[in-house]
């Protein structure tokens, strides 16, 4: 064995690998050589919370060569804990930390191990588990041609399905086309036609961007919570939708924007649109305390200053109890058959706001789905001053996985593997596991330019200016790499832990950079056919193992440009191996893979993988 002092990664030091249980035993064991005549040892751990800082004396155990063990046993309460070790000798004091062996005193700044201890109580729902996300931008999936009814006269309905979408911020008053007004008209009928596509790629859980009456095409600024928007239909769409989506096994989650509403809005009402006496409006409004005023009424607290957006209040009780309560918001839709919320800029929302969101999410069903958006490691990220509890038992079932996405990317760009691998376990060190089975491992969502763009632009630091990127489109060189690379990444992506998440079309070919033109309409008919077959395969594949329902994940190669690991568990043995090298390239493998089953790639002979450029190979054996 190699002889380093700690290894969080490593059953010989730890006795659990990741997050802790409340109150379960952990033993930590720290590795010293026999011939510096230790005197005594100790584990330091501060608690994140209160600050404060335990020194626990670790006892002598057994010994390994001229090393010896030295360890001792925990059991701590709910919270984040940071940890290093220290040790005496004769005449010198070391200290043990994540980064150094070293004489001087460290802090734990980040260069102590962190160690996450959730609520005994913890659980998360079955249903996902080893399932695919698909999200659907509602208004650019698809068109089912049904009649729209009481739709607003001042949005413009685009009858050019292929069009690119419109980009430019001034409004011209004679033509009534501009950023966030041009409407497709895809609707929930249309995602009702489209579920055998969906089947067929293997979902098992569509995530919807926003739903509710708002006055743009994105939805994130929400006119009414309890209305679905006109253009998309109506409850009585969405409830034949469900039905039907759970015939195939198919679940719905919708996205909950609560940390702002529209200006234009039932409940705010800036431009008299609605009856309501909204906040704006009135003093006297019943919303008014949704929402912090200055000394004039156009000067309010909005997000990130986008005055479109006024930002809600949500600890007020009349805002908290319109979205929590057990007439409100959330009880409402999941009564309807939706299976949970994806949460908009859930670092955003205070704690006890989550709190009750969880409750009302839960308060049926503890197989209803509550997922975050968080950007960050969602374990030790801190906002509103404090360090936030997501995912310790009582707010988040799980986030949407941006660090495994970011790695993803890094590496098929010109990464290390040795990256990309660290980033994942990582991440399964500080997560709760019941956490980690249901990340959104997305490559590319609504707010991103388009996968294939990403992977196939010469340039990543790219104008932000819309008018450059209207005019911006892949070569077919550029293209076909792309496709190469998405390849390897949709491979990362539906085996590492977690689940995959397929933002709409890019199954298809489609291409852009941001905002509008990541959320092109679906190009029926015209899909790129032979990635849409290769998605297929890799979604019946991933539906059919064992190995990714929670499968345990065993790193084994990492050098540069290739990465090979495993997927594991009481049935299965699952070997993904990947290159990002433009050249063929070969691995050594377990001898025992000569004999698997090829999902993806080619065989190993006498334990040698021969993987072509821009290649990936899937092996997969039975366990006795």
């Amino acid at each position: 064995m190699n002889y380093y002092p700690f290894d969080s990664r490593n059953l010989s030091y730890k006795s659990k690998l990741g997050a802790l249980a409340e109150g379960e035993t952990l033993r930590l064991r720290l590795l010293l050589p026999e011939w510096e005549k230790i005197g005594r040892a100790y584990l330091l751990i501060r608690n994140d919370n209160t600050g404060n800082l335990d020194k626990i004396m670790m006892k002598k155990a057994e010994k390994c060569d001229n090393y010896c063990f030295w360890e001792c046993d925990i059991s701590l309460k709910e919270g984040i804990y940071w940890y290093s070790f220290k040790y005496n000798t004769a005449d010198t004091e070391f200290y043990v930390t994540k980064f150094d062996h070293s004489l001087g005193k460290v802090s734990s700044d980040g260069s102590w191990w962190q160690l996450t201890v959730y609520n005994k109580s913890y659980t998360t729902p079955k249903w996902l588990d080893g399932g695919i996300i698909y999200q659907i931008f509602p208004d650019r999936f698809y068109n089912s041609k049904k009649v729209k009814k009481d739709v607003p006269t001042d949005r413009y309905m685009c009858e050019d399905w292929d069009k690119t979408p419109e980009y430019k911020p001034q409004i011209d008053k004679n033509n009534p086309k501009f950023l966030g007004n041009d409407y497709y008209g895809g609707d929930l009928k249309g995602i009702q036609q489209k579920l055998p596509y969906l089947k067929k790629l293997g979902v098992n859980c569509i995530y919807l961007n926003p739903i509710f009456e708002a006055h743009s095409n994105h939805r994130y600024n929400t006119a009414n919570y309890m209305k679905i928007d006109p253009v998309l239909g109506d409850e009585k769409d969405l409830k034949a939708l469900i039905k039907a989506a759970e015939k195939l096994g198919i679940y719905i989650i919708l996205d909950g924007v609560f940390s702002h509403t529209g200006d234009d809005s039932i409940y705010f009402n800036k431009y008299n649109r609605y009856d309501s006496v909204g906040a704006y409006n009135s003093d006297e409004s019943p919303y008014r305390s949704w929402y912090d005023f200055g000394e004039t009424r156009d000067d309010y607290e909005s997000w990130w200053g986008i005055k479109t957006l006024p930002e809600t209040k949500e600890n007020d009780p009349h805002f908290s109890e319109y979205i929590t309560g057990e007439k409100g918001v959330i009880r409402h839709w999941l009564n309807l058959g939706i299976k949970g919320f994806r949460l908009d800029v859930a670092d955003e929302l205070p704690d006890a706001f989550l709190d009750k969101v969880r409750v009302a999410v839960k308060a049926d069903s503890s197989e209803n789905f509550l997922l975050g958006e968080v950007w960050e490691d969602a374990t030790n990220k801190i906002s509103y001053n404090a360090r936030r509890r997501f995912l310790r038992g009582k707010q988040l079932d799980s986030v949407m996985n941006y660090p495994f996405a970011n790695a993803i990317i890094s590496y098929l760009k010109g990464g290390n593997s040795r990256d990309l691998i660290d980033t994942v376990l990582e991440i399964l060190e500080n997560y709760p596991p019941q956490a980690v089975k249901l990340l959104m491992n997305h490559i590319g969502t609504h707010d991103t330019a388009r996968i294939l763009t990403v992977l196939g632009s010469d340039n990543d630091n790219y104008p932000t200016d819309r008018e450059w990127q209207s005019k911006q489109s892949l070569t077919d060189k550029q293209y076909k790499k792309a496709v190469s690379l998405l390849k390897v990444a949709a491979i990362l992506q539906y085996t590492l832990p977690g689940v995959p998440s397929l933002y709409y079309g890019d199954e298809a070919g489609l291409t852009g950079y941001g905002d509008p033109f990541c959320r092109r309409a679906y190009p029926w008919g015209k899909e790129d056919t032979e990635l849409l077959k290769f998605y297929q395969k890799l979604g019946k594949f991933r539906r059919s193992s064992d190995a990714f329902k929670s499968g345990e994940f065993i790193p084994y190669y990492a050098n540069f440009g290739e990465i090979a690991y495993m997927r594991k568990s009481q049935n299965e043995t699952v070997l993904i191996a990947c290159t990002r090298w433009h050249e063929s390239t070969t691995i050594t493998v377990p001898k025992e893979f000569d004999n698997a089953e090829v999902i993806f790639g080619q065989k190993s002979n006498d334990g040698v993988l021969t993987l072509e450029p821009f290649g990936f190979t899937v092996l997969t054996i039975k366990n006795n």
